[in-house]
């Protein structure tokens, strides 16, 4: 028990050490990302606090499983370092019995972070959204839109029209402000462009007008009016309506990152089964049109009429017969004419008949065609809508499990490396999270494409690393291994060596 003190105290200190470096970069990516977003919006210090707050939560997830990766290796590397693994095993403690209270401390990491994924970091994630877009929008044009007058809530004593605005500019186009801060004077502002900007302590809206006129009228006497022509003129109004505003986050739709696991399987269940009667309805429909048209009963006559129909309507065909009819007497022909004309008009009205019937049935079978595609288009859609949440469902529980098969690889390598330094644990982690993210990554794109099973996609790098480390720590468990780092040495220049490599490499005859 003391042993299993002793070892779990090891990893403490390189755990928290490691953890709060990689929240740290991760942290500054963030800030870096987001500066443009952040400056110049007024915002208060607790704003930026609960802003970098609610970012700590995705950070978290991902820096835990670095962390015990690099706290393993450093760790299982300063006890061999210190001969304190070889002790152990002269004292007859197997390297299981050394990993065995890691592992089961990383079993309770992985709870903990798998709790922690369904619990904290979807509503987290929903505020942090839900944050971001209230500073994001934080902008002087804000609540200017285009061909609307502002509201009184908005802007009290102001009603402000503006023909155009620009997202991405602060620049006006046509406004129009009635003023109505002073109930003796009306008051109008007119102006063809104009820019708008928050003043330096945020607590007012300043408008810069150009090529404009001001028109005031006495409202009691209705007598006095007074319109004067500017080039430029600075309109300053109160900037409630402009500034930072809080959203309710409840009333946020919520999607694949801001669910737990158990709502995205309720969603997965209901799209599969809308899903479901999709196909069912499409396949009773095609047989239905297909038993129909294989009993000589083709469901064809809610088609369209032919387009054939009005050039071969029957009036029209009785008038050219009787003009063939006129033509074949004067030519000395004699016929039966009436006869004639009711046989040319019939074959005539059946011809139409059929070509309007072969119309029918091509423009039907196209309607059909077209339900299909747009049917099997909405299946598709569909599955790739579970592939999604499956993906996300699954990604909730391979990352905390990467705690527990972290700690399969770094023990075993930690112990052949003999070095406990943070560089070392730092080099060799960095390999692996770069396959396993990956890994990760990779298998992510390829399961929303449906080109890959989201289970597989998101659990292939834990397998792989899981049976890595299971056969190193058998080997390791068998045989001690050491890693010869006088390989690697062949790839520095010989300037960088240093005096200590000349000592290493004496000559054996002069020794």
């Amino acid at each position: 028990m003391i042993l299993s003190r002793h070892i779990l105290r090891a990893h403490v200190g390189p755990f928290l050490f490691s953890n709060a470096i990689i929240i740290f970069l991760f942290l500054l990516q963030f800030l870096m990302k987001r500066a443009g977003d952040l400056v110049g919006k007024g915002l208060s210090v607790w704003v930026i606090l609960e802003l970098i707050s609610l970012n700590l939560a995705w950070m978290l997830v991902l820096s835990v499983p670095m962390a015990v990766l690099v706290a393993t290796l450093m760790a299982f590397g300063k006890l061999a370092a210190d001969n304190e693994v070889t002790i152990m095993r002269a004292s007859g403690m197997s390297l299981y019995r050394m990993m065995a209270p890691v592992v089961l401390a990383s079993m309770v990491v992985t709870g903990g972070l798998i709790w922690f994924n369904n619990s904290v970091l979807p509503d987290a994630n929903v505020r942090l959204q839900t944050l971001m877009t209230d500073i994001v929008r934080i902008k002087p044009t804000l609540s200017l839109q285009s061909g609307v007058f502002s509201s009184e809530k908005d802007l009290p004593n102001y009603r402000i029209l503006v023909r155009r605005t620009f997202e991405e500019s602060n620049d006006l186009e046509g406004v129009t402000i009635y003023d109505l801060s002073d109930p003796e004077f009306s008051v109008v502002v007119t102006a063809k462009t104009g820019t708008v900007h928050f003043s330096s302590d945020y607590t007012r809206v300043i408008m810069d007008l150009r090529d404009g006129e001001i028109h005031q009228l006495d409202s009691k006497t209705l007598k006095r009016y007074r319109r004067l022509r500017f080039a430029r003129h600075r309109v300053s109004m109160p900037a409630h309506g402009f500034g930072f505003q809080r959203s309710d986050a409840s009333n946020t739709r919520r999607d694949d990152r801001t669910m737990s696991a158990g709502m995205m399987q309720l969603r997965v269940d209901s799209i599969e089964a809308y899903r479901e009667e999709k196909i069912q309805s499409l396949e009773h429909r095609m047989r239905s049109h297909l038993r129909a048209f294989v009993d000589g009963k083709p469901k064809y006559y809610s088609a369209a009429p032919s387009p054939h129909a009005r050039s071969i309507h029957p009036d029209t065909l009785r008038r050219q017969v009787d003009v063939l009819l006129s033509e074949a007497r004067l030519s000395g022909v004699e016929r039966d004419s009436v006869a004639v004309r009711d046989s040319l008009t019939a074959v005539a009205e059946a011809v139409r008949d059929t070509v309007g019937a072969a119309y029918r049935a091509l423009t039907t079978a196209r309607q059909l065609q077209a339900q299909a595609l747009a049917e099997f288009s909405g299946i598709e859609f569909d599955g790739k809508n579970v592939d999604r949440f499956l993906v996300e469902i699954y990604k909730k529980f391979s990352i905390p499990v990467a705690c527990f098969v972290f700690v399969l690889i770094g023990a075993p390598l930690g112990m052949m490396a003999r070095r406990g330094g943070f560089g070392m644990g730092a080099g060799l982690s960095l390999g692996f999270f770069l396959f396993y993210w990956a890994c990760l990554i990779g298998g992510e794109k390829l399961a929303d494409r449906g080109e890959f099973s989201p289970f597989w996609g998101m659990w292939i790098a834990n397998f792989i690393l899981g049976v890595m480390g299971i056969l190193l720590t058998i080997r390791t468990a068998r045989e001690a291994r050491v890693i010869d780092w006088s390989i690697f040495m062949r790839f520095v220049p010989k300037a960088l060596r240093g005096e200590k490599e000349e000592h290493d490499h004496v000559n054996p005859h002069e020794a």
